[in-house]
């Protein structure tokens, strides 16, 4: 929990932090794409008060009425082809509940190995399953192995495509999986994405997604999106990978699923939900009445304040403010990003080379300016307010925004 900003928080409302003596700061981070709904949302705070004062905080695997209502709703929200969903705590247990139904999905269909295919650079939770589908060596150097059948491919950054299409660089890097000696149909079991690469919010050709979408039907393979910071209308769309014209096999959730308390879970239909056996799938504090009466507010808000369709539209002012603050400014290289997500790249203007160092200063000054940004320790800064964000608050923001480039710049 180290790396962030020093600024202690006392109480956040709607887009606003405060500290203990009451300073104030517009927020771009929402916790990291949690309160997609705003914070503290009033909707959602009463109805956790209400769940509270039945009074019934835990039911483990029983029945309850608030969670059949949630289910109902989440999967009326999330659509076809999902059928069913698995309720948990955190997003790392949502991945590695799907690694587990890949996994027994391959064991059901007779492959000789329970191989999951996974990208370059994504970022799918701390625990062992999910560090090892996540692709950073030293983050997972304490495991002390890798698992042989979890492969990496490339991901397709722009600077990457050296002039090729998303569909070719996938089957460039499809073609070295097999020269190591992969046979996709017998050898793979699943594929994951996390939907945009987490610290540039890099999203991916559409074709390169696409073409792997083919690759999984061809191989019978189940096509997975880790949608933790992506969903719930983040991007403009009810999840992130509806900008891809795909159908995942499963849907990883958490983050602004829950509006501030922990609630995630796994998304499919039911022919892959249904794989695990009696009481082989179940977890302690999941989908308890608390966070089911939050889950159920969130999704009632994005729907009564047509936050999906908000999330487009201010998405638009956002984009469009920082790439004309990119036009101004020599020390941004990129702006990248769909609708409440953005990330912005500093390259050294001299080098060309990725500037962490500025990137970090950058997000210091915004702090000491009112402007709460995500750091992420290396040359991006991502941007990512509550849906509700005012529209004038999300111009003064950028506004903000411009002038600590500015000054950093002339310091």
């Amino acid at each position: 929990m180290h790396g962030q900003l020093p600024l202690i928080w006392d109480r956040a409302e709607d887009f606003s932090v405060f500290d203990h003596a009451g300073n104030r700061w517009i927020d771009m981070t929402s916790t990291i794409f949690v309160a997609n709904v705003g914070h503290s949302n009033p909707r959602v705070t009463a109805a956790m008060r209400d769940a509270l004062d039945r009074p019934l905080a835990s039911c483990y695997a029983y029945g309850n009425e608030l969670r059949a209502r949630y289910l109902e709703s989440l999967l009326e929200f999330a659509g076809s082809p999902f059928e069913k969903a698995f309720l948990l705590s955190a997003g790392t247990e949502a991945t590695e509940a799907a690694l587990k139904l890949m996994r027994m999905h391959g064991a059901n269909s007779g492959k000789s190995r329970r191989g999951i295919l996974c990208v370059e650079g994504n970022w799918h939770g701390r625990t062992l399953g999910a560090q090892m589908m996540s692709s950073n060596v030293e983050q997972r150097a304490w495991i002390g192995y890798q698992d042989q059948d979890i492969h990496h491919i490339p991901f397709p950054y722009p600077w990457a495509l050296a002039g090729r299409s998303g569909l070719e660089f996938l089957e460039d890097a499809i073609a070295g999986l097999m020269a190591g000696g992969i046979d996709p149909e017998r050898d793979l079991c699943g594929v994951m994405l996390e939907t945009f690469q987490g610290w540039g919010a890099v999203f991916y050709p559409p074709d390169f997604v696409q073409g792997l979408e083919g690759f999984c039907r061809r191989n019978d393979l189940l096509l997975s999106f880790d949608e933790m910071q992506s969903g719930f209308g983040r991007t403009g769309r009810a999840f992130g990978y509806e900008h891809y014209g795909v159908t995942p096999d499963l849907l990883c959730c958490g983050k602004g699923m829950g509006g501030g308390v922990p609630l995630s879970g796994v998304l499919g239909r039911a022919e892959v939900m249904d794989l695990p056996s009696v009481g082989n799938m179940s977890s302690t504090h999941s989908a308890n009445p608390l966070v089911c009466a939050a889950g159920l507010a969130v999704l009632q808000e994005l729907a009564d304040r047509n936050l999906v369709a908000e999330a487009a539209r201010r998405g638009r002012i956002l984009h469009d403010g920082l790439e004309e603050i990119r036009r101004r400014s020599d020390r941004i290289s990129r702006v990248l990003g769909e609708g409440l997500v953005a990330a912005v790249l500093f390259a050294d203007p001299a080098t060309g080379l990725a500037d962490g160092s500025f990137a970090s200063r950058v997000a210091e000054r915004c702090m000491q300016k009112g402007l709460l940004v995500v750091h992420t320790g290396r040359e991006s800064i991502k941007l990512g307010p509550p849906l509700t964000i005012a529209d004038e608050a999300l111009v003064e923001a950028i506004g903000v925004f411009a002038e600590a480039i500015e000054e950093v710049e002339q310091a």
